[in-house]
């Protein structure tokens, strides 16, 4: 479309815009709905994504009870390997999509994630399966990093909060349903591999045949090392001890469950209400962290955690008084890493938004490679009860630190945005292309 202009004025005194332009006007500023087409290619993109987290959430349990039925040596660092593939992955990914564009990426990543899945039940092996569950972790974080950036350019701003929320729910639903898998899975047999393959497959199909138009792709910020943590300390330390007791939980507690002869049925129940009890945590504790010191918020989860993992120490071990707790420890565990995430966000500027999260991730990551293996040697020597010891002690350092923090200095000046659902790789990596209304609006304003 050519350029609209607007009627000169037959006067010498201002006479304003037309009615149809300030109509027009009006129509810009007002929220623009998803049309139907729009909603078509985000669905397809949100189904995807949800069949990717299926696999996933049921990939992550079972080659946790793989691996205590295979007796690995170093099942320590085969399971920690997972988590150090997605560090690298959501470090890496930015700049292979900006090579070779989304759909080629996602094309890539998933390729990457079958391919290595299949290798799995070949090469039966310490090294073999270290280096394939690193592979595993980097595509699945390259998907990641690809689905958020394109949610986040396609999606309008008026609506990309509820957009992102859809996302979440099917995110948090998949990883349910893929705890429910395991109560059927035959953990020896290399069925649930071509089952994940499988859906990965699918999830490709999906993404490569739709109509969907990618974004196109732009460079994104950076943020020099050292210059997060003298500006929110406590958040970067909080992202480091969420990243670890949350890798030690999900690695280690359903291969101990499946060692003292806990029925898969069970060990999936337990699992399901722990990642539903995160599910149901978000919102509630987002209102919190928005309305009170997100430091004190902090304190308060971490003191919650620290508590309810000291108390199945104790428990009986019906699931009467099993499965509540783990919808608290669950939900306490879920929701530390995006208070951290919005804490840091109130001391850095709002442009470094994409970037501080990028640094955030690297530091989660890098727990979640270490508690693994600081749990597995002290598992080996005072069972279960030491990981959860050493998990409750990280959490209360955490809430030490924070609650101090909160009580004796000024909170950092909080940021006219709420606590909300964030693509942490996605703001600057891709834009929509101009459609005719855009480039009216350029005009307009040039």
């Amino acid at each position: 479309m050519g350029r609209r202009t607007r009627r000169p004025d037959t006067d010498c005194g201002y006479h304003g815009e037309d009615e149809a332009s300030e109509t027009d006007r009006n129509h810009r500023s007002a929220p623009m709905p998803l049309d139907g087409s729009l909603r078509t290619q985000i669905g397809e993109l949100v189904i995807a994504t949800s069949i990717i987290q299926l696999a996933n959430g049921f990939f992550g349990t079972f080659i946790s009870l793989r691996v205590a039925i295979e007796n690995f040596d170093a099942a320590g660092l085969v399971l920690s390997a997972y988590f150090a593939g997605f560090t690298l992955g959501a470090l890496r990914s930015t700049k292979i999509i900006e090579r070779v564009g989304h759909i080629r990426a996602f094309a890539a990543f998933a390729g990457l994630v079958a391919a290595a899945t299949a290798a799995m039940p070949l090469l039966v092996g310490s090294l073999a399966w270290m280096i394939l569950r690193a592979l595993v972790g980097f595509g699945c974080a390259g998907i990641f990093v690809t689905t958020e950036s394109w949610l986040s350019a396609k999606a309008p701003p008026a609506e990309r909060g509820r957009v992102f929320s859809v996302y979440m729910v099917g995110t948090f639903l998949a990883l349910a349903l893929g705890q429910l898998l395991i109560a059927r899975a035959d953990i020896e047999s290399a069925a649930p591999f071509n089952a994940i393959v499988a859906l990965f497959a699918v999830a490709l199909v999906m993404v490569t045949a739709a109509r969907a138009e990618p974004p196109l792709v732009s460079a994104s910020a950076t943020l020099p090392y050292g210059t997060l943590i003298r500006a929110a300390p406590i958040a970067v330390v909080g992202a480091a001890l969420s990243g670890l007791v949350g890798g030690a939980f999900y690695a280690l507690v359903p291969a101990w469950m499946q060692g003292q002869g806990t029925t898969q049925a069970t060990i999936a129940l337990f699992m399901l209400v722990a990642v539903l009890g995160g599910f149901a945590f978000q919102i509630p504790v987002g209102r919190l962290s928005d309305r009170f010191d997100r430091r004190i918020v902090l304190a308060s989860l971490s003191f919650g955690f620290a508590v309810t993992a000291l108390v199945m120490v104790f428990l009986p071990h019906p699931l009467a008084t099993i499965l509540p707790a783990a919808v608290l420890l669950g939900g306490f565990m879920s929701t530390l890493y995006p208070v951290c995430v919005a804490l840091a966000h109130d001391s850095m500027p709002a442009d470094r938004v994409v970037a501080v999260s990028g640094r955030l991730i690297l530091v989660s990551g890098v727990g979640s490679v270490v508690g693994p293996l600081i749990s597995t040697s002290l598992m080996a020597h005072f069972e279960i009860d030491g990981v959860f010891y050493f998990m409750a002690a990280a959490v209360l350092l955490l809430a030490v630190v924070a609650g101090v923090s909160g009580f004796t200095t000024r909170a950092p000046k909080r940021r006219e945005a709420p606590f909300e659902i964030l693509a942490p790789q996605a703001g600057p990596l891709a834009h929509a292309p101009l459609d005719s209304s855009d480039e009216t609006v350029a005009a307009e304003t040039d």
